[in-house]
């Protein structure tokens, strides 16, 4: 007979920002959570972003669930993560009639999705940020912020740690065990460190593999409709503003200007590409970012390039241009695939990736009939720096 006490076992493919927020909201939920990724944390799509604290203004007019989305959870982590949050706040600049225009969408749009947003003079804004283009011509500000993507990853899987989940590193999961009836039964991964093939038994696998969601579902033979998309981002080695800068119009290439340490970065392109494992760093790229950030801040221009980048957002397909896909997030329960026990959670943002993890743990619970609810909203994350530390189980 089984053990009706034991803990639900739980397998997390994918060692990013939401496998992380994932394996905690699992743990404290009661479950037994294993993460496995094939690098280190963070070493995807998480470790490349540019770091912005979204406000949801990005997205107000074009997809306002994203920007919903995105406020909730720029307050929330504000409380829970302010550790590896710089709340500098952020404008959004106009420097066309075009961009002057969009502006009144913008500001009806930030008012629909609840952003805390204020209109001020461009002299105003000059005042805040004297390096940005002082041909603005109208101006916004919003609660944008900038996190440590390293610390933000770290902070949410030490304080899992800490509850009693096992983290994995240079582990690839290469195999998703079934039982005769189709359900998942579990993982098999290589652990690199030892160049050994282990089992975990599981009863619920999640797949949060993010831009790797397609080839990560395939090994259970079921389809995830992912599609990376990757852009490319360029830091420069002289921290010429304060707050984030943005510029007042459709989201377009080259729009977004982070302050990051003594750094700013500018992001980002956004094109097809088919390997996510190598996603080459063009030169037109590279120049298209440095024009752009010129164009927000002309300082730019005597600025020293201090490296380039690309990573590839996992966003869900559903035809058209790259640029008019949703930044919401979905979760899957590939039961009605003949995969039960099999989970994906993917797309979304950087800020929204609490939100993912339990909207994903939700679902999880439901399936096997455990009514246990999310304690995340108000968990302070443990320093990111114990996630080194041999943490004791608060269990």
């Amino acid at each position: 007979m089984p053990n009706i006490n034991a803990k639900p076992r739980a397998a997390i493919i994918g060692g990013g920002f939401t496998g992380c927020a994932l394996a905690l909201d699992l743990q404290m939920r009661g479950f037994r959570v294993e993460l496995y990724e094939r690098g280190e944390i963070s070493a995807g799509t998480s470790g490349r972003t540019h770091g912005l604290l979204h406000s949801g203004g990005r997205y107000c007019v074009e997809d306002v669930e994203a920007g919903q989305e995105c406020i909730q959870e720029n307050r929330i982590l504000r409380k829970i993560a302010k550790q590896c949050i710089e709340f500098n706040g952020g404008l959004f600049i106009a420097l066309t009639d075009s961009d002057v225009a969009y502006g009144d969408k913008f500001a009806k749009g930030a008012v629909e999705c609840d952003i805390d947003v204020e209109e001020i003079t461009p002299a105003e804004a000059l005042r805040l940020e004297p390096n940005i283009n002082p041909a603005l011509l109208r101006a916004f500000q919003v609660p944008d912020g900038a996190f440590d993507p390293l610390r933000l990853a770290l902070a949410f899987a030490a304080t899992a740690k800490r509850y009693g989940a096992i983290f994995h590193s240079y582990c690839e999961v290469n195999e998703i065990l079934r039982r005769s009836d189709g359900r998942v039964s579990g993982v098999r991964y290589l652990n690199r460190h030892e160049n050994q093939v282990h089992d975990f038994d599981a009863d619920v696998i999640i797949n949060a593999t993010g831009a790797w969601a397609g080839s990560t579902a395939a090994l259970a033979h079921v389809d995830v409709p992912v599609r990376p998309t990757p852009g490319v981002m360029v830091a420069y080695d002289q921290r010429l503003v304060q707050r984030v800068i943005n510029r007042l119009c459709i989201p377009d290439d080259g729009d977004i200007l982070v302050p990051q340490r003594r750094m700013v970065l500018i992001g980002t392109t956004s094109f097809d590409h088919n390997d996510v494992d190598y996603i080459p760093v063009y030169k037109d790229q590279i120049d298209l970012m440095h024009e752009r950030a010129a164009q927000l801040v002309p300082s730019v221009k005597n600025a020293h390039m201090r490296g380039a980048w690309m990573s590839a957002r996992p966003l869900i397909a559903s035809g058209g241009d790259a640029r008019s896909l949703t930044r919401t997030y979905k979760c899957y329960d590939h039961a009605g695939q003949g995969a039960p026990g099999l989970f994906t959670i993917t797309g979304g943002k950087a800020t929204t990736c609490r939100l993912m993890a339990e909207k994903t743990a939700d679902l999880v619970c439901a399936s096997l009939g455990i009514q246990q609810t999310c304690q995340t909203r108000d968990q302070e994350l443990d320093s990111y720096r114990q996630y080194y530390n041999d943490a004791r189980s608060a269990m």
